[in-house]
């Protein structure tokens, strides 16, 4: 093949990235809801206990998932010209790898077991290990899919794999109660994505053979590593704190509230980068193009997603028990607590899009680190207080943090933080707004708790839009959001409706 036979078609930039955005935003919009779906239906279905233990495992899979990768899908989408040799050198290195580490898992598995007291995470952990040799398997060929900018087929996987992936662990707990229809639904929702993959990519391997040059993609993998390992501490000490010295109990109501919250976030906004990382990676020689690209989608994604986050802040104490049912009350607090966090998440995890299209990816390592201590040192000041307090403790540091990203990242590169605090401010204080009024408000919504709930995500979305109104970066914000709506076909003249 010829290098440019993985590049997506010339001229089709603009064009690609305006249907794959709204393409993504409707897959995932999909995907959330059936994440909501499954956070609501398997927590009438299954006791928070069967949620601890899975929430036990989680962490040592993400940390072995770490490095299974190595990268690598990001060294191949950001790369310009790359080859069929240098995709078939990291494909190898992907499966070999994702090998290595599923038997580390079944080794470490008694190990862990015995480190939370709790016999029955050995066995699910070493069946994790399957997860990781399906992911490594599909790993370039998603890359591939990704760079040539298919995403209506990418969104199509993602779909059919989310609800697969319910569908499994809703028929799994007819057999068998328990967490193994967790484990049932995450392992389809892992093979099936990789055989779709596969059947859509054109790129098959061929036999492994040393590559020249290929140390360029390691080095620049490496850096995605290194940030991906540090962000593990961040994203996972706290369930493993809470575990350890609160119990699978406690940890069931953080990992749910987690869930129901930053989770269906993250899914909004990790996604996106299937569109970002490739078409900021083709505009990253033309700065003003590039900046204008980032500033264009950012208050989009603020605009869709804070104004939700307000209304659930808010109404916490009526949406999770009246969603998961009344023995999930405790999580109410915790989930008020992460839905601060939440209020700025959506703003600084495309971070990660700019680091890696600018190929800084030891800037992007650094900051993990940073990312890292931060969010460690807030997990232990709160521990003592319990679940609730590390939430709280989590939100905190997550305010302290996002001046400081902004600064790193306009350091260099087209995107300076006077950009984002343009762009964003209108959002974020109108969010933040919201947040209050809906507060001060609840006294006053109907009794209904369905009433109530639709009267505050429509004052929570009218205070938003209000606010942005009066920023002159928030209406061309609005006008670029009202383009994307369908247009209207104009109404036929009397004599032509005859």
């Amino acid at each position: 093949m010829q290098a440019n036979a993985f590049d997506p078609p010339e001229g089709s930039l603009r064009r690609s990235v305006g249907r794959g955005a709204i393409i993504t935003a409707l897959a995932q919009s999909v995907r959330v809801a059936t994440q909501i779906v499954s956070v609501i239906v398997l927590s009438r279905l299954l006791s928070p206990q069967d949620f601890g233990v899975v929430a036990m495992c989680a962490p040592v899979l993400a940390f072995i998932a770490l490095f299974q990768d190595f990268g690598l899908t990001q060294a191949t989408v950001q790369k310009s010209g790359i080859k069929h040799e240098e995709i078939n050198y990291l494909f190898w290195v992907n499966v070999a790898v994702s090998a290595l580490l599923a038997c580390v898992l079944a080794g470490a598995a008694p190990l862990v077991a015995a480190f939370y007291g709790e016999p029955r995470v050995s066995g699910l952990v070493a069946a994790l290990g399957l997860q990781i040799i399906a992911y490594g398997l599909g790993a370039q060929h998603l890359a591939l899919l990704t760079r040539r900018m298919q995403f209506a087929r990418l969104a199509i996987i993602d779909v059919a794999s989310a609800i697969a992936g319910l569908a499994v662990s809703i028929a799994w707990t007819f057999i068998d109660r328990s967490y193994w229809a967790l484990f049932a639904g995450t392992l389809t929702a892992a093979v099936l994505p990789t055989l779709c993959y596969w059947a859509n990519s054109r790129w098959r391997p061929s036999l492994p053979r040393k590559v020249n040059g290929i140390s360029e993609l390691i080095n620049f993998g490496a850096g995605i590593t290194g940030f991906n390992f540090a962000n593990f501490f961040a994203r996972n000490l706290d369930n493993v704190l809470i575990g350890k010295y609160w119990g699978e109990a406690q940890l069931g109501f953080y990992d749910r509230a987690y869930k129901l919250l930053l989770f269906p976030l993250s899914q909004i906004t990790n996604p996106l980068s299937k569109v970002m990382v490739p078409a900021l990676s083709r505009l990253k020689d033309e700065p003003d193009r590039y900046r204008s690209a980032y500033l264009r989608v950012m208050p989009l994604i603020l605009l869709v997603a804070l104004p939700g986050v307000a209304f659930a802040i808010a109404m916490a104490d009526v949406l999770i028990p009246f969603v998961l049912g009344e023995q999930w009350r405790q999580s109410s607090s915790i989930f008020l607590a992460l839905g601060f966090a939440g209020l700025l998440q959506p703003l600084n995890n495309p971070a990660g899009w700019l680091f890696i299209s600018q190929g800084r990816s030891g800037d992007f390592m650094r900051w993990g680190i940073i990312t890292a201590l931060t969010s460690v040192l807030a997990f232990l000041i709160g521990l003592p207080y319990g679940a609730l307090g590390v939430a709280i403790a989590y939100a905190v540091s997550e305010y302290l943090r996002t001046p400081f990203l902004w600064l790193y990242i306009g350091k260099t590169g087209p995107l300076r933080a006077s950009h984002m605090l343009r762009a964003a401010t209108p959002f974020v204080l109108g969010a933040h707004l919201a947040l209050a009024a809906i507060w001060f408000a609840k006294p006053l919504l109907p009794q209904q708790h369905i009433v109530a709930m639709a009267s505050a995500v429509a004052l929570s979305y009218m205070i938003t839009v209000m606010t942005a109104l009066a920023f002159a970066s928030g209406r061309e914000a609005l006008r670029e959001a009202l383009k994307l709506l369908p247009a209207r076909a104009p109404k036929a003249a009397p004599s032509e409706a005859k």
